[in-house]
């Protein structure tokens, strides 16, 4: 069954009928914000969604995760009419539908790599050009991880921020 897209005022109609929400996001995105009565399962664990009747919400951040996923979403849904929010959680908040925000909680370990990655390299570049030439070798290791997490899957760099004592509060 082909899955459409919904506007969040035509999604909320829907949950309003008795769809339900699934929130496909991983576990620290969810934990840092979420719509109330979503029910979190994240895209790898998808197929565990209880298959029924009703029709079946997906949302993710900003609606690419959802598109681009949607034969697997449909599959998910089995039976049930699917549906992908259009714009995600951000197009949600933005038409002003109410969220949870809760902030004392990490930002996204993907969000932290990005941040990280970018702060060693703009260094590495900035030691190179003012200090010494040797300190390009930390842009380039840099760049050698982000395209090694990227052919591969495995980040290391997610991985040691994942440990860190202020990840430690994130609901798995």
């Amino acid at each position: 069954m082909p899955i459409k897209t919904l506007s969040p005022a035509d999604a909320r109609a829907a949950i309003d009928s008795g769809a339900r929400l699934v929130d496909i996001r991983n576990a620290d995105e969810h934990a840092r914000l979420r719509i109330p009565g979503a029910i979190h399962l994240p895209l790898a664990r998808v197929g565990d969604l209880p298959r029924g009747p009703q029709p079946v919400v997906f949302h993710c951040r900003s609606g690419a995760r959802t598109s681009g996923n949607a034969a697997l979403l449909a599959h998910a849904a089995g039976d049930a009419p699917a549906f992908v929010l259009d714009g995600g959680i951000d197009a949600w908040r933005g038409g002003g539908h109410p969220v949870i925000a809760d902030r004392s909680q990490p930002i996204e370990i993907m969000r932290q790599v990005q941040i990280t990655a970018g702060a060693l390299v703009l260094t590495g570049v900035l030691l190179g050009l003012y200090v010494a030439p040797g300190f390009f070798a930390l842009a380039a290791f840099v760049g050698a991880g982000l395209t090694f997490a990227g052919a591969t899957g495995w980040c290391g760099m997610a991985r040691l921020l994942g440990v860190m004592p202020w990840n430690r509060r994130a609901v798995g």
